[in-house]
């Protein structure tokens, strides 16, 4: 029977930070390292100590923590031509690490011998075994990275086996085939994947895709399923130009869908965060439409899905999200049936099984106001608030009596914002103004000053994003916008959002949605807390 193991490489320290836009500090890199740790990746390669001070920082700071799982791996190139490893700048590098495993890269293709390096293709061979040989004799484990591999075969294939040939005579543990262009195509990966396999039985063989064709998942799974039992990527597919293979799809499809062995199912269950969180450290914001981790990975909007998703979530889903950490969604929106609206009550805790003759008028609704330029996939808060009030369940707790806002600027280019409001709470009527940084920040402030002396709670949520969308461009400075807020609270986080002409209603109504939503909350909470 076949190997069913794989070993897994990751290279967001390294080949991921050469995507735009992609950079992490030493302290970074030690803090996703460990997390890769956590998840059981073989190997995790940290960076080229050879090439910049900030990579032999994070090697300098990896050997003050220990790893349970993985192997930290330095890379860098094979020796320069006319050096000696001894007294090659790149090769002492790597050593210097002190890391017990590195990853050396050699040129494959003709091409680039002779037109990047200018040497014979004799030389080019004695870089490869000199640095490789060098490195084992020093109880390292050499893993060989072929260079253009498949662009190299295509060119001349016997040249292409006989640096593989050189590589693992010298030592290396595993040789790599580097789609380094990302041109390649499936049929031609595994094609090419057989060759190298039936010539090195008894090594280990790897693959190294790029994403330019858009195929490094495809090319990564073939490679696999033609022999490979080495798998090199990244988390998020951060990588140079269009990236390096995801891991976080590579690892699903390879355990999940073709009975690979990668990490253990407790691990998989945290696929999804882990992808966040590199995202998070990245400082990038997360890919809502990711295969598999992305938020929207398993969500759903049409009202026929929905329907069949409630029934059985295979008629829409390729696996249980929660497999990888991920959650089901439903989104309401003008392609919303009464499905969609059960399954969002349910999610929000409204049970609308009482109110079925209310549903239809919910969906309805619904639709209007999407029409109108309102979205509440994005803003459950204002949904929970719909629902509730058109089914009689919302009471509300304030009433706007009025407000004004003013913008001052004077002479010295000083700005001055402030807000005043009249609201109606408990009978009562309450006068307040607060001064902001700007008119949206003062009627937050008018408004939590004129709720707390009846409310104190209102002090501890927070508001988290503010985002405003042009919804009619051509309309000019006068085009209907939509603002959507997010706020949160020890944990918990809504959204809610609002529409006008005039961005300052339009963030009025969010901004009031908001606290509602938060209060309306609590009292729900208290009321169970006191039932129970």
């Amino acid at each position: 029977m076949k190997n069913r193991s794989i070993d897994l490489f990751d290279t967001t320290l390294r080949d991921g930070t050469q995507g735009e836009g992609i950079s992490f500090s030493s302290e970074d890199k030690l803090r996703i390292a460990r997390r890769l740790d956590q998840m059981n990746i073989d190997y995790i390669e940290g960076g080229w100590p050879g090439s910049n001070p900030k990579d032999l920082d994070f090697f300098n700071m990896a050997r003050q923590h220990s790893f349970n799982h993985a192997r930290l791996v330095a890379f860098g190139s094979t020796m320069r031509h006319g050096n000696t490893p001894e007294t090659d700048e790149n090769i002492q590098a790597l050593v210097e690490a002190g890391t017990s495993a590195v990853c050396i890269f050699g040129k494959t293709w003709l091409f680039h011998i002779k037109q990047a390096l200018g040497i014979t293709e004799h030389d080019n061979l004695d870089l490869i075994r000199q640095s490789i040989a060098y490195m084992t004799a020093r109880d390292k484990e050499v893993i060989y990275d072929a260079e253009h591999f498949f662009d190299g075969f295509k060119d001349n294939p016997d040249y292409a086996l006989e640096t593989l040939e050189n590589a693992a005579q010298a030592g290396s543990s595993a040789l790599v085939l580097c789609d380094t262009n990302g041109g390649s195509l499936p049929h031609e990966v595994a094609e090419i994947v057989r060759t190298v396999v039936a010539r090195f039985p008894d090594m280990v063989i790897g693959i190294h895709a790029h994403n330019d064709g858009e195929l490094a998942v495809a090319n990564t799974l073939v490679a696999v399923e033609n022999g490979c039992r080495h798998v090199q990527g990244t988390i998020n597919g951060y990588g140079e130009r269009c990236g390096n293979v995801n891991l976080c799809s590579v690892i699903p499809n390879l355990q999940l869908k073709m009975n690979y062995d990668c990490i253990s199912n407790e691990k998989m269950e945290k696929l999804t965060s882990l992808s966040h969180y590199v995202s998070e450290v990245a400082n990038v914001a997360p890919m809502d439409h990711q295969p598999f981790t992305g938020k929207s990975a398993f969500a759903h909007k049409g009202g026929i899905h929905v329907s069949a998703v409630m029934k059985d979530p295979s008629t829409y889903e390729h696996l249980v999200p929660e497999q990888i950490g991920n959650t089901r969604r439903v989104l309401v929106s003008d392609l919303s049936g009464k499905s969609n609206i059960y399954f969002k009550s349910d999610e929000l805790g409204i049970d609308l099984q009482s109110y079925g003759d209310k549903v239809p008028e919910i969906v309805q609704t619904l639709k209007r106001l999407e029409n109108e330029g309102y979205q509440f996939e994005a803003a459950e808060g204002s949904l929970d608030l719909l629902i509730r009030k058109i089914t009689g369940e919302w009471q509300d707790l304030f009433e706007l009596k009025g407000f004004r806002v003013i913008i001052e600027k004077n002479d010295r280019a000083e700005i001055r914002s402030e807000a005043t409001i009249r609201l109606l709470v408990n009978g009562e009527e309450e006068h307040t103004a607060a001064s902001g940084n700007g008119p949206v920040h003062a009627l937050d402030s008018a408004l939590r000053k004129a709720l707390c002396k009846f409310y104190p709670e209102v002090n501890q949520m927070q508001l988290s994003d503010y985002k405003v969308r042009v919804l009619n461009e051509k309309d000019g400075t006068k085009a209907k916008v939509r603002v959507l807020i997010d706020s949160h609270n020890n944990g918990a986080s809504w959204g809610t959002v609002g529409v006008s002409e005039n961005i300052i209603e339009a963030s009025w109504q969010a901004l009031m949605e908001s606290m509602a939503y938060y209060l309306q909350q609590q009292k729900i909470t208290t009321e169970n807390h006191s039932q129970s």
